[in-house]
């Protein structure tokens, strides 16, 4: 059920344009997300993997697992991660699908799926090793072993370590200032900059060009650059 409300979360935010940020963090103050229940959905998954029968409940989060972890869902929106604790395996996913992040100072990180005989199928693989360093990616994935919230700021997984009293109002303050921009610039800029991280240099530097003309046109543009001239 929870991989269902997330999946339907994500795409009420996704068909919402008056949503110009979103912000996730978890309940309580120990964990941000460890990933699904060991003693239920992992066994579901993997009896549907071998072509069992799953109850209809089950069926529908399993259909929705990608979704709701982001993993080749396009959001369309700024994503801001407040890290309030453990995000492992489906919880470390759901964080590489989020533009920028912050963590409180006991917050852990992992991907134990090799320690459980399973294949990172999230965004791990996909997303992990252009987001950071290719070593720092290999140890994550393949050691399993957790790493703090001070290492994962060094290698970049995390923008910065926040108290965890100020960890949600920074947050917020980071999602008020992209939903104060030019709200078309910031869903091209997005979009774009996941569109060329794949290509090569001379192909990225066209398809930029063809992503910036038709703002430099718009009528969001000219606003923008009023009000900035105006203060």
């Amino acid at each position: 059920p929870t991989l269902t409300a997330l999946a339907d979360a994500w795409r009420r935010v996704a068909a919402d344009d008056e949503i110009r940020c979103a912000v996730l963090t978890g309940a309580g103050e120990r964990v941000f997300c460890a990933g699904m229940d060991m003693a239920t959905t992992i066994p579901a998954s993997q009896r549907f993997a071998r072509g069992e029968r799953v109850d209809d409940v089950t069926f529908a989060g399993l259909r929705d697992v990608s979704t709701a972890l982001l993993a080749g869902f396009d959001l369309h929106t700024p994503l801001v991660c407040a890290i309030n604790g453990h995000a492992r395996a489906g919880g470390f996913d759901l964080m590489l699908a989020a533009e920028i992040r912050y963590a409180v100072p006991h917050a852990s990180f992992a991907l134990e799926e090799v320690a459980l005989g399973l294949y990172p199928t999230g965004n791990a693989t996909v997303l992990l090793p252009r987001q950071i360093g290719w070593v720092h990616a290999q140890e994550l994935l393949l050691t399993a072993r957790p790493i703090d919230a001070a290492h994962a700021e060094r290698i970049g997984l995390i923008n910065r370590v926040v108290a965890p009293e100020a960890l949600l109002d920074t947050a917020l303050r980071t999602a008020a200032a992209i939903a104060a921009n030019a709200p078309l610039a910031v869903r091209a800029t997005r979009a774009g900059m996941r569109e060329l991280w794949a290509m090569d240099l001379a192909a990225a530097y066209r398809r930029q060009e063809e992503l910036g003309k038709p703002l430099r046109r718009s009528e969001d543009a000219r606003e923008a650059q009023r009000a900035w001239a105006e203060k």
